[in-house]
């Protein structure tokens, strides 16, 4: 299978002071501001990379689990994943996959296994040129 998907960066001023926008073909995002102040600093009103990275990564690796899930004969009932983005020196240095899930019937190691294949062949995670630490809890 092979698709494109496009977004859209509008930016307007210098680096500290200027602002942009951020669109993508879907709308979902559609004219979503960023700047300086909502990347390195509070974040409110308005959206970073990435935070849009961090969302990607956890939609992704959730979906593909889901996926290896079913291939292995269980049906989630609730994947809850949180992605942490560390940003450090001008670099992403780390991104912290915290995985929740309630599956009937699976055990606790089998579920790690799996978890742990999906965050190697997960498409997002293979993009990235980071650290991508995983944690995995088991909810009954």
């Amino acid at each position: 299978m092979k698709f494109t998907r496009k977004a859209k960066a509008e930016w307007k001023g210098s680096g500290k002071e200027g602002k942009g926008t951020l669109s993508t073909a879907s709308g979902v995002l559609d004219g979503t501001p960023y700047s300086f102040h909502t990347r390195f600093e509070d974040g409110k009103k308005g959206t970073n990379p990435e935070e849009l990275v961090g969302a990607a990564h956890a939609g992704c690796f959730a979906m593909q689990l889901s996926f290896l899930l079913g291939e292995a004969g269980f049906t989630p009932k609730n994947l809850d994943t949180d992605a942490t983005v560390t940003f450090a020196d001008g670099a992403v240095t780390q991104i912290t996959l915290d995985l929740k899930g309630t599956i009937p019937d699976i055990d606790a190691e089998q579920f790690q296994q799996i978890a742990h294949k999906t965050k190697e062949i997960c498409p997002i995670s293979k993009l990235l040129n980071t650290e991508i630490a995983l944690k995995v809890s088991l909810e009954k």
